[in-house]
């Protein structure tokens, strides 16, 4: 059996009025290829209103992210046409491949009426093969990540 041999702290990163922890990587634990980064964002309940998630559009490349809504939703928008809202309990994929622009923010009605929020983001480094590939997105709610589980399962 396995034995944990060190626990490595996350650092308080807040990213505007998100409450953000970053596990990694941090000044005792770099990047640990293929991942780059994991960040937890919340738990927070945010007001009515509010700002919401303050990622507007940002570039990525050669990278792909996994993304965990535990509480409240993320709104995703990105240059290849991918559109999507996402709720307690779902999870989003992204390939970035050879480049697009993409936000994630909050829904409207979550700016507008507040709520709790929790999310779980890992970024990957693609391998150098995959690093030209199309981009590509999927955005699962919970029932059909539920589903997913269940058809795997059995």
């Amino acid at each position: 059996m396995s034995q944990i041999k060190k626990i490595h702290p996350g650092e308080y990163r807040p990213i505007a009025d998100l409450i953000t922890y970053s596990p990694m990587p941090t000044r005792q634990l770099q990047q640990i290829d293929p991942f780059i980064f994991l960040n937890h964002h919340g738990f927070q309940t945010y007001p009515a209103p509010n700002n919401g998630l303050p990622f507007g559009p940002h570039p990525h490349r050669g990278m792909e992210t996994v993304t965990f809504i535990l509480e409240g939703d993320i709104m995703h928008l990105d240059s290849s046409g991918h559109e999507s809202v996402i709720g307690p309990g779902g999870v989003q994929y992204m390939t970035a491949g050879r480049g697009l622009i993409h936000s994630e923010v909050s829904s409207s009605q979550f700016k507008k009426n507040g709520g709790d929020l929790e999310i779980l983001q890992l970024w990957l480094n693609l391998p150098a093969k995959l690093k030209m590939t199309d981009p590509l997105y999927v955005g699962l709610q919970k029932r059909i990540s539920q589903a997913l589980r269940w058809t795997k399962g059995k």
